[in-house]
């Protein structure tokens, strides 16, 4: 069973999370969802769960098929993007490569492999006590944070938008690192 502090949490975690896919997708060409498309590679970044006490959620990337042609490539292409996410600092829980169908309506469908990236953080990871009593110090002096659903108290309030900065923070150095990573092996391979 999820405790208040969880469920209040995974909340403002996906706030976060969906401000970050609509700055993405203003930044590059917007796909539906929660996917934009950047040099031919489509990127999404997944709804976050709570599990354990912690914080989960997933990104991915479209491996570019239609350049590499067959499986061993893919299988190749995958291989480096892994090796180079394994390289974060924060390393992800899990590096899949992800087969999904997409049924259309031309009764035809579409096969698209991924390279999909877990992560986990912690809720005590997300804020940190003494900034939060910086923040609400500073907080004093100027404007109110506005409206937070769930908090009661000035502190609350401080907690809750430290951690939808929070987890847009780490989630935006993910996808820098997986575009980065994409960038290098297509450059590696060749692809354009």
């Amino acid at each position: 069973m999820s405790t208040l502090k969880g469920m209040l949490f995974s909340q403002y975690a996906g706030e976060g999370l969906t401000h970050l896919i609509e700055d993405l997708q203003k930044k590059y060409k917007p796909k539906k969802g929660r996917r934009f498309n950047h040099q031919n590679i489509t990127y999404e970044i997944g709804r976050p769960t709570l599990s354990n006490n912690q914080i989960e959620f997933a990104i991915s990337s479209k491996i570019p098929q239609d350049e590499l042609k067959d499986q061993s490539k893919m299988d190749i292409y995958f291989d480096k993007i892994k090796a180079l996410m394994d390289k974060e600092s924060k390393k992800p829980v899990s590096i899949e490569m992800e087969n999904i169908v997409w049924g259309t309506k031309q009764d035809s469908d579409k096969n698209r492999d991924y390279v999909k990236l877990i992560y986990q953080y912690p809720l005590d990871d997300l804020f940190d006590n003494e900034t939060v009593i910086k923040k609400h110090q500073a907080q004093d002096n100027a404007e109110a944070l506005g409206e937070i659903k769930g908090a009661y108290t000035d502190q609350g309030k401080v907690v809750l938008d430290m951690v939808r900065e929070s987890i847009q923070k780490v989630a935006l150095m993910h996808m820098d690192c997986l575009m980065n990573a994409n960038d290098k092996v297509k450059a590696n391979l060749k692809i354009t």
